[in-house]
């Protein structure tokens, strides 16, 4: 490790994910330390970071990872007891909303009470440290837009339900215990780094490939859900931002802008001169069993507060998303 004791340290959780290896890269250019948490598996499953990773012997090196899960409350202890990290920043759970309606209790052991164990790992191990809680959009649900802090939870999925119980948990720990721990409320932010099984990596890539020949169809459910896109980098940034803050609280971060996934699919395939209708087909067997019509964020208070404001808006994302695919390919 960094053998200086001005040096910042921050531990994250799902750095191996979109926003944990742009959330590392922000950091590393900030002149933190970085320490990440990663699942033991046979394979690695590092592709996102690979770019930053040093040897860990490296004098220099200020990027380490351990290995954990958020099912093992003694190794979060004991980590965080280790690292004594200044700040953490809680990504790692299990995602992908349609997925959690097939594994609703895998989803609640890891997205929502893997976030208690990780809130008393910092209790237990009595460090002073600043928590983020990533929380989602997709906790209003039901409740219709523009949604923004105050306004009512109405989780529609079983990923929804267990991100309204880390929510709870965080502003738990901060009023029980005294914790700096804040909920970062982010609606849709994506990337070309973005899970291939999420609906705009899906369409991106298949606008690439079937300009080039490669696939002719792309199976999609519901085109009609309202989304508010943003991107990635641009979020990551307001995350660290909440940390920053004088006083813990919550925020949404969000475009504020409302688009269906029709309309991305019109702009990733206009991208490569394509009519989308041509090339989706419907398969039922990607509709949620209840759907959220509409997720369009207030962001005003963000704004208002830590200066953030999103800057990138579906129609640019489209075209950063396809022209990365295309790229790839063409390596």
């Amino acid at each position: 490790m960094t053998d200086t004791s001005q040096t910042k340290r921050a531990l994250i959780t799902g750095i191996t994910g979109q926003d944990g290896s742009y959330l590392a890269e922000l950091l590393l250019d900030k002149g933190y330390e970085v320490h990440g948490i990663i699942r033991r598996a046979s394979t690695f499953n590092t592709g996102r970071i690979e770019h930053l990773y040093q040897d860990p012997h490296d004098s220099e090196a200020r990027l380490f990872l351990h290995y954990g899960d958020l099912t093992d409350s003694s190794r979060l202890v004991t980590l965080i007891d280790k690292v004594a990290p200044h700040e953490i920043y809680h990504l790692a759970a299990q995602s992908h909303v349609r997925v959690s309606f097939d594994e609703p209790e895998f989803t609640g052991n890891t997205t929502g009470v893997g976030t208690t164990r990780l809130l008393e790992a910092i209790r237990m191990a009595g460090i002073e440290t600043r928590f983020y809680q990533a929380s989602s959009s997709e906790m209003f649900g039901a409740t219709p837009p523009p949604q923004s802090e105050t306004t009512p939870f109405y989780p529609r999925s079983p990923y929804g339900a267990a991100k309204v119980y880390g929510y709870w948990m965080a502003r738990n720990y901060r009023e029980a215990h005294g914790m700096f721990a804040v909920n970062g409320i982010l609606f849709n932010h994506e990337s070309p780094r973005r899970g291939e099984t999420f609906v705009t990596r899906k369409l991106a890539r298949a606008a690439a490939r079937i300009s080039m020949g490669l696939e002719k169809y792309v199976y999609m459910g519901n085109l009609d859900a309202v989304r508010d896109w943003g991107y990635a980098p641009e979020y990551v940034e307001g995350m660290w931002r909440m940390l920053q803050h004088h006083e813990p609280d919550d925020y949404v971060l969000a475009t504020g802008t409302a688009y269906t996934v029709r309309d991305f699919a019109d702009h990733c395939f206009a991208r490569v001169d394509l009519d989308y209708r041509d090339h989706i087909r419907f398969d039922e067997g990607y509709l949620r069993p209840t759907e959220v019509d509409a997720l369009i964020g207030d962001a005003s208070k963000a704004e208002n507060a830590l200066g953030w404001k999103a800057e990138t808006l579906p129609p640019q994302l489209a075209d950063i998303m396809v022209t990365a695919e295309l790229q790839d390919l063409q390596k």
